[in-house]
């Protein structure tokens, strides 16, 4: 028991606190969508169960910017159907960036034509008018 305890405070010793926290965020997430996959196909990974839903078919690798640093996650694939993690947003950081920049120069009365005009230069196909510049059109 104490062999195990040594080399975590060895570990610590040797990296930075980012490095380390970044790891055990990672490890978290990988754990995390483990479970949300086992859940969701009925089994766990390489375990044989009648009762499978679905078989997983690999990992696709996707970055996550955390306030530790990049942390670089293998998200589970499906043979049938689609997973995405429940702690990561679908929406990418530069589209939400994209749409707070919108929404704040509406709030400060910018006319929605030149919001529209805005987002068109910007390579978007528009905003919504019924919804008065809040929802962004890609």
């Amino acid at each position: 028991m104490t062999k195990p305890m040594m080399d975590l405070r060895e570990l610590v010793e040797k990296s930075a606190d980012a490095d380390l926290l970044r790891d055990m965020i990672g490890f978290a997430a990988e754990r995390l969508m483990e479970l949300e996959v086992g859940a969701k196909t009925g089994a766990d990974y390489g375990e044989k169960n009648p009762a499978r839903l679905v078989q997983r078919n690999g990992y696709r690798d996707r970055d996550w910017q955390t306030r530790a640093g990049n942390v670089e996650l293998r998200i589970p694939k499906l043979r049938s159907g689609s997973y995405f993690p429940s702690f990561l947003e679908p929406r990418r950081a530069t589209e939400k960036a994209l749409t707070a920049v919108i929404q704040e120069a509406y709030v400060h009365g910018v006319s929605t034509r030149s919001m529209d005009d805005l987002v068109q230069a910007m390579g978007g196909t528009g905003i919504s008018k019924s919804r008065e510049c809040q929802i962004f059109c890609v």
